[in-house]
């Protein structure tokens, strides 16, 4: 698989005793999936022939999304296990669904000093009773994440030079963009944000039944410039805000509805008046106004880290100044 897919190499519970067993070099323990308990280090899930490397290991595959959620700038390394034997199914260009046993697997990482610098890893696990997100915040030496149920801040410095103090959400807070009709689930591998030769790949290897019509529908981010301004601005918000300004997500009651496929204006925010007025409206009185993002709410509050205001609420301590200018120019050229 060339190409795109190349790039993408780019309380707390005692793990049940099924975990604990010695997993075999190469392997994926899925004992560590399914079981009851929560795991205490990355290895003993066996994703990784090498975790400081990022080298995934056998059954592990990884993957990238086209217009990826902005992270302060974080490089995120992306991976699947699918047990083997079984198939994911693609279900037109939405979500994948992936059997019971599967994890998917995001490391996010900073380069400092020239080096690449581990953070986090993110799992998400799907168990028999649902979905599990769980953080794990890799050591100074590179060799080793630890479970943080409680969450954690940490010094860092993004590709813009700013000094952030970086936070790695707690357990609960997985749950507020990943919370759907009080489910945990993902929200990243949707057919319409992967690669129609990544998705091909899959199917070649077995482990997805179809290509779906609706793949690669949102543009490559890095060449958004080629697509339609639209486009890429719609393909921001679905991946940025749309996990949770959609119908039975965590923000549902603004109203806001940012996914890729709704197509009402009034849903998307344009000439919507907010649900609640306050400070988070900056003065404000619509979501989007057509050919002017200086008195839109949506455009403020992406434009804004201060707490209360800024847009998204978690997983953001700086401005993403690409995505700022997308949508801005998006609501400029809005007939008005």
């Amino acid at each position: 698989m060339a190409g795109r897919f190349l790039l993408a190499f780019a309380g707390l519970a005692l793990v049940g005793a099924a975990a604990l067993q010695a997993t075999p070099p190469g392997s994926v323990n899925q004992a560590a999936i399914l079981d009851d308990g929560l795991p205490r280090s990355l290895s003993e899930y066996g994703f990784f022939a090498d975790g400081g490397a990022q080298v995934p290991g056998k059954g592990v595959t990884p993957y990238r999304l086209n217009t990826p959620l902005y992270s302060d700038g974080a490089e995120k390394l992306r991976f699947v296990y699918v047990p083997n034997g079984q198939k994911v199914l693609a279900e037109g260009e939405g979500l994948l669904r992936l059997p019971v046993g599967s994890a998917l697997i995001k490391t996010f990482a900073f380069q400092e000093g020239g080096k690449r610098r581990l953070i986090e890893t993110r799992v998400l696990l799907h168990r028999a009773d649902g979905w599990l997100a769980l953080p794990y915040q890799w050591n100074e030496e590179q060799t080793e994440a630890r479970l943080v149920v409680a969450g954690a801040r940490l010094p860092v410095t993004t590709p813009s030079g700013e000094q952030i103090s970086y936070r790695i959400p707690n357990k609960n807070q997985c749950k507020e963009c990943h919370g759907l009709d009080g489910a945990v689930t993902p929200i990243g591998p949707k057919s319409r944000n992967l690669s129609r030769e990544w998705l091909e790949g899959m199917v070649e290897a077995g482990h997805l039944d179809a290509v779906p019509e609706g793949a690669d529908l949102i543009p490559l981010w890095e060449n958004r410039e080629r697509a339609s301004v639209e486009a890429a601005a719609r393909g921001y918000l679905e991946v940025n805000c749309a996990h949770c300004h959609q119908p039975g997500a965590t923000a549902s009651n603004s109203g806001l509805d940012l996914r890729w496929e709704q197509h009402d204006p009034m849903a998307i925010g344009i000439m919507k008046r907010p649900v609640a007025a306050g400070r988070g409206a900056g003065g404000l009185e619509f979501g989007i106004v057509p050919g002017k993002p200086d008195e839109s709410i949506l455009a403020f509050r992406m434009e804004s880290i201060e707490p209360g205001v800024a847009m998204p609420e978690l997983g953001k301590g700086t401005v993403d100044p690409d995505g700022v200018d997308i949508v801005r120019r998006w609501i400029g050229q809005m007939p008005h």
